[in-house]
Parts: C-alpha cells; sequence; structure tokens
C-alpha cells in the first residue's frame, strides 16, 4: 500500500488560506484607510467651503453696518436740518408780529400814560409806565384786554410816588400774548 502523507497538502492549503487573508486583510485596511481619507479630506473641504462663507458674511455685515452708520448720520443730519426749517418758518410767519405788536401796545395806550420799560421773555410782557391817574392805568389795561394780541393784563404794582413826574402814578404791568395765526 503507498503511504500518502496528506498533512504538508493541508499546511500548504492553511498557508495559502493565510496568505489571502493577510492579502485581503491588507487590501480591506488600505480601502478603508482610502474611505477615511476621502471623508476627512471631504470633510476638510466642507469646513474650508463655510469658513470662506462665514469670513464673505462677516465682511458683508461690516459693509451694511457701515452703511446703517452713513444712514443713521445721515438721518441726524436731515433731523438737524428739518429742525432748522421748521425755525426758519416760525421766524418767517412770526416776523410780522413785532410789528403787530408794538402797533397794538401804541394803539392801546389811552392818553396821559407812558411807557418807560417793556421787556419780553417767550409769550409774556412786562410793561412798566407812568399815567396821570389811576383811571387812566385801569384804560389802558381794558384796552389790552380788548385787543387781539395782547390779553390777561394783571397788575403788578402802582406807586405815587414818582420823582420827576408830580401828579403822576408809576405802575407795572404783566401781559401775555396772543398768537394770531
Amino acid at each position: 500500500m503507498a503511504r500518502i502523507n496528506l498533512l504538508p497538502w493541508r499546511e500548504t492549503l492553511k498557508k495559502e488560506r493565510e496568505k489571502r487573508f493577510y492579502i485581503v486583510a491588507a487590501i480591506t485596511a488600505i480601502i478603508t484607510a482610502g474611505i477615511i481619507a476621502t471623508v476627512h479630506m471631504e470633510i476638510n473641504n466642507l469646513i474650508t467651503y463655510q469658513n470662506t462663507r462665514n469670513l464673505y458674511l462677516t465682511q458683508q455685515i461690516k459693509s451694511v453696518e457701515k452703511e446703517i452708520t452713513a444712514i443713521k448720520i445721515m438721518e441726524e443730519e436731515k433731523s438737524n436740518l428739518l429742525n432748522r426749517m421748521e425755525v426758519i418758518q416760525q421766524l418767517q410767519k412770526s416776523r410780522p408780529e413785532i410789528v403787530y405788536l408794538f402797533e397794538t401796545i401804541v394803539a392801546t395806550m389811552p392818553v396821559g400814560v407812558q411807557l418807560l420799560k417793556l421787556s419780553h421773555e417767550e409769550n409774556n410782557l412786562h410793561i412798566e409806565g407812568i399815567a396821570e391817574s389811576n383811571s387812566r392805568i385801569s384804560s389802558y389795561m381794558r384796552n389790552i384786554d380788548k385787543s387781539r394780541w395782547l390779553q390777561d393784563a394783571e397788575l403788578i404794582v402802582i406807586d405815587a410816588d414818582t420823582k420827576g413826574y408830580p401828579n403822576h402814578s408809576w405802575f407795572s404791568l404783566n401781559v401775555k400774548r396772543s398768537h394770531q395765526e
């Protein structure tokens, strides 16, 4: 009977299987490393792309903020100009008022009354003067209340002792201006 040794054949087959296993394991490791490298590169590309977009957005935001600042400055300038225009319009509108005011002061003043001092603060007038009698001061106050440009005449003081003007009374009045349109 011939003797056949099966052990070396099995060993050879085992070595060949081990060799194939190592080759497949190496190929699998290389493919896995390639996939990992590809995924890593793709993620880095996405991160770079997103950083580029973020940089672009940051630049655009800075640009818009500069424009907003410029717009705010322009709005402030516009507001200042509108305020100036309003003041100029009010001045233009009130320009003839002083003429009417002085005309009214003169027109309401009865004979025998002289004004010594006239001061103006906002809508209030302070009038100081002398009159020949208290009835002339009363007449002056009534005339003021009847006028279109003056109202609410309020007597502050009457003093009969006037130096330099014998037989006269010194008086002080507060009067409010009424605005006529």
